[in-house]
């Protein structure tokens, strides 16, 4: 599955974003992946896997910044939000429903 950019346009950061999860995405064909800039200095990162299930939030992040570990400080930075969710998680989720339906950013 193809990560997405479900808003607005794509720069160079979320581009170094992608390029880093496409590794992840390719160690985990069932993952969907999507990316977005909220404003001029935030980055949404949302990686909803099955592979998830009975993990921990802690065992999710380590899985998923092995894979962002290589970006840049500042690309790093701009992550304000990375959102990791089994599927069956994504409806009782109050960070789910910010990233379908953000609220706009006043920067």
């Amino acid at each position: 599955m193809a990560i997405r950019v479900p808003r607005g346009g794509s720069d160079a950061v979320l581009e170094s974003i992608k390029s880093a999860l496409q590794s992840y995405q390719q160690d985990h064909p069932s993952a969907e992946i999507d990316i977005y800039r909220q404003n001029s200095v935030s980055v949404r990162v949302r990686v909803i896997d099955p592979d998830f299930a009975g993990m921990s939030r802690v065992e999710r992040n380590e899985a998923v910044w092995k894979y962002l570990d290589p970006l840049s400080d500042d690309d790093q930075g701009d992550i304000s939000m990375l959102l990791l969710l089994a599927p069956d998680e994504t409806r009782a989720s109050m960070a789910n429903l910010e990233f379908e339906d953000p609220v706009p950013s006043r920067l």
